[in-house]
């Protein structure tokens, strides 16, 4: 093992969500549904949209240009660069050829890596692939980028809450301060048709929310056990559980799902160790089978009530950028991350390990962890994630449908300038946003930065 890098992880993280945003509540007012429904029975808050002026092209330049800005990052340093997302604007020309604009200047055309996809875990597998690539003998001693990013939009009904768009950079290199766990991956594959887009001509997905649901739980629980079974043989842990993380990140679709994951963690343990007096209220479920556990509410409620308290300690201050921004896709496991990292004191993260579960409809899924083994006071400060979100501008649930409706009426069209709805620029970006120019008459498409 001494002939690895050392400490393998992140050095930098940066965040991209869109200037604009919807309130949940009003959102719930104005499709004329039940109080709560969205804000309660999701867990959402807010919700970050984008006009068709946005695409997965724009905010992944935003991404990245900002990373290596704030971080005073040389292009010439960077090696490697993957995109994980779903959201797919071309057939065949990858996001990340087209972030090679940045690296025009510097003439570095020697970086390897292009896009990965299949739903929402797009950007965990581009981040083992930079790992990997670092670990190999094929690594040049420089960095690698992973971008995570995608534009999550829904047809009008019960799923459009559940949308959102963002995009993360990750800075992946050795003598990290985030570094992660090296032989404790644990994944699950399976073919299923939860969630998929077979429409091209669409934005929008075909959903079975029930069955995605389940997928993600009984993927979780494959996940979790693989992965404690491993804990256990590497470093001769007895009886981990749950608690052996000092924060657990997810895949959050709609936080409510989050919450319920976790008590899913504290279910696992209970089966491992039934006996344990933390279980002492749930022992009613100790014979129920499998199959029955991902269909009781009883059960369900039951592990919720008895992880609540660590789910506010270990899971809470992970979902600032789920519950204010929306579902982010392959962003979204990644959101969480910089979460934690902008919300908690640099100070107190210190020595923490922190477990991560990633989930892509289809499916595949991973159960993963990282330490953080020094200061990354320096992140903290750059995300500055809460400051970042009060500049925002919200917008009505009105102007939020017509704008959903412009970009479904632009979507694939070509010979045509995006114009949003004649917001001016400042109003609708942030400075330093890419935004999309033209869309040419052979569907080439130019950007603008804002300054």
């Amino acid at each position: 093992m001494s002939g690895y890098p050392e400490n393998i992880g992140i050095l930098a993280v940066e965040i991209y969500f869109p200037k604009r945003y919807v309130n949940q509540t009003e959102l719930e007012k104005y499709d004329g549904v039940s109080a709560g429904k969205y804000t309660i029975g999701l867990g959402q808050t807010n919700m970050g949209f984008c006009d068709d002026r946005e695409d997965i092209n724009s905010v992944a330049l935003t991404a990245v240009h900002n990373l290596m800005e704030k971080y005073n990052i040389s292009y010439n340093d960077v090696g490697r660069v993957e995109v994980g997302t779903e959201t797919i604007i071309d057939k065949s020309k990858s996001v990340k050829t087209v972030l090679m604009q940045l690296f025009k200047d510097s003439e570095n055309t020697d970086v390897e890596g292009i896009d990965t996809t299949n739903a929402c875990y797009g950007g965990t597998s581009a981040l083992f692939n930079a790992i990997n690539w670092i670990e190999s003998s094929s690594w040049d001693g420089r960095y690698a980028i992973v971008v995570a990013g995608d534009i999550a939009v829904y047809a009008t009904g019960p799923a459009r809450p559940t949308g959102g768009a963002g995009c993360v950079a990750l800075l992946i290199g050795k003598d990290a301060p985030i570094v992660f766990d090296r032989g404790l991956r644990a994944t699950h594959m399976e073919h299923a048709w939860d969630f998929y887009k077979p429409d091209l001509s669409s934005e929008f997905p075909e959903v079975d929310g029930h069955l995605s649901n389940e997928c993600y739980l009984r993927a979780l629980d494959i996940c979790y056990n693989r992965y404690m079974t491993k804990l256990i043989t590497k470093e001769k842990v007895e009886n981990p559980t749950v608690k052996s993380f000092d924060y657990v990140l997810f895949h959050a679709p709609y936080c409510k799902l989050v919450q319920k994951s976790y008590g899913r963690l504290f279910y696992n343990d209970f089966i491992r160790n039934p006996d344990d007096s933390n279980f002492a209220s749930v022992q009613q479920f100790k014979d129920i089978s499998a199959e029955e556990s991902f269909r009781s509410k009883d059960l369900e409620k039951a592990f919720i009530t008895v992880s609540k308290p660590d789910y506010n300690k270990r899971v809470i201050p992970a979902l600032l950028a789920a519950t204010q921004i929306g579902n982010m896709y392959c962003a979204s496991l990644y959101g969480s991350l910089a979460s934690l990292l902008s919300n908690v004191p640099a100070d107190e993260l210190i020595g923490k390990r922190v477990g991560m579960f990633s989930y892509g409809s289809g499916l595949s899924s991973s159960f993963f962890s990282f330490q953080i083994k020094k200061s990354v006071a320096d992140i903290n400060k750059v995300l500055d994630i809460p400051n970042r979100l009060k500049s925002r501008l919200e917008l009505a649930p009105k102007q939020f449908s017509e704008i959903m409706r412009l970009r479904e009426e632009t979507h694939g069209k070509k010979g045509f300038k995006p114009a949003g709805d004649d917001s001016s620029v400042k109003d609708t970006f942030f400075s330093g946003t890419y935004y999309l120019e033209e869309i040419d008459s052979k569907w080439r498409r130019s950007y603008k930065r804002t300054t």
